[in-house]
């Protein structure tokens, strides 16, 4: 247990001192007491009753002064924190390589129905956005609880050329800032200079409003937040490598920067035999998929787009305190989502629990109110 006032802790010398002074007016009156010759007839006149009534009033209230100097130094313990408190972007690529058949039938198919069951299968408190990313990063649903709308956009996605997968994450980190006024949105000007591009805009496009945050998007200035790690998490489901704009360390950055933890999920294998989607899955426009090998598939240090970047992806969960997981084919990434609420909730942050102790202090003050008026020697 932690305080955040451990100035005010002197105030839990006041119940043993009262205490003291309790039990040295006992002794006192025992002292001073009046003989009579014949106790058995005061004891006849006196109604019955138990000698540690009158004292239980007084216990409860030293017990209300311990429980109210307690919580005047703000105590906080750690809690884990339940998965409907919180908010999850989830940030899907869309990118052609998507169209693997690696995966039966193809990476985009079995994503779809992982991230459909996930989806279905939160609390109906918890609210869930959807960032898709190819060439550019965009907010496809803003955070909410209304399910419809994700499902909706889980079922009709289509594929696009490139993986921005660092603009992906800034745009996820200016969807939890338009619920969360604590997280200063990414899509400002990096005064820090942690993007070797400038302005984190690269790739980005712009951010719809939430449907159901606070009303209106949260104060600018891409300060670092100093309270920890925001209860919004983004959960990132990649199966390449960034192809372009800002790189994902230095997104990563900008999360961390903000308290905002990034789950990276490696999909698919690092072999994939062909490419293959369908026409809905292309948006109606059979815009031709790279070849796997072939040319602006690789880039300049030799390394295919179309596989997973894992050293970078394993860097930015380590950056932002979130967990890598791989996923080689539909069983397992589901398996990775099945099981993330319980690594999410598995962690553990500071709550305040002095309003809990004044309440308990409050009820002791009655308690020891009602007692008194009960058990009183005299109407």
């Amino acid at each position: 247990m932690t305080f955040l006032w451990p100035w005010a802790l002197p105030l839990l010398l006041a119940a043993p001192s009262l205490a003291a002074a309790y039990l040295w007016q006992l002794r006192r009156r025992r002292r001073e007491a009046v003989r009579h010759p014949d106790v058995s007839l005061v004891r006849a006149a006196a109604p019955p009753s138990r000698r540690w009534r009158r004292h239980a009033p007084v216990a409860l209230v030293l017990l209300a002064l311990g429980l109210l100097g307690l919580a005047g130094a703000r105590p906080q313990v750690e809690a884990a924190v339940p998965m409907r408190e919180r908010a999850v972007i989830m940030a899907v690529d869309v990118s052609a390589s998507m169209c693997a058949t690696d995966v039966d039938p193809n990476r985009l198919t079995a994503a779809q129905q992982a991230v459909r069951r996930f989806v279905s299968r939160q609390d109906r408190d918890t609210r869930i956005g959807l960032v898709l990313f190819s060439g550019f990063a965009q907010l496809a649903v803003a955070p909410t609880t209304d399910r419809q709308p994700l499902l909706e956009a889980i079922d009709t996605l289509t594929t696009g050329r490139g993986t921005v997968i660092g603009a992906a994450i800034l745009k996820s980190v200016d969807a939890i800032a338009e619920i969360n006024p604590d997280v200063a949105p990414a899509s400002v000007d990096d005064p820090a200079g942690m993007l070797p591009s400038g302005p984190v805009t690269s790739g980005v496009s712009p951010t719809p409003s939430a449907p159901n945050g606070p009303g209106g998007p949260a104060p600018s200035g891409g300060q670092a937040r100093a309270g920890g790690a925001v209860p919004e998490i983004v959960v990132l489901l990649t199966d390449g490598a960034n192809t372009r704009g800002v790189t994902p360390q230095a997104a990563a950055k900008v999360a961390a920067a903000r308290g905002v933890r990034v789950y990276p999920i490696g999909y698919g294998t690092t072999r994939p035999v062909s490419l293959v989607c369908t026409r809905q899955q292309l948006g109606g426009i059979e815009h031709g998929l790279p070849r796997w090998g072939g040319p602006g598939t690789r880039g300049s240090d030799g390394r295919s787009f179309l596989v997973i970047d894992e050293p970078a992806l394993k860097e930015v969960a380590h950056t932002t305190g979130g967990q890598y997981f791989r996923a080689n084919s539909a069983d397992q990434l589901q398996g990775v989502l099945d099981d993330l609420p319980a690594k999410v909730e598995g962690e553990r942050r500071q709550v305040e629990v002095s309003p809990a102790l004044a309440g308990l202090g409050l009820l002791a003050v009655l308690g020891a109110v009602g007692l008194s008026v009960r058990w009183r020697v005299f109407p």
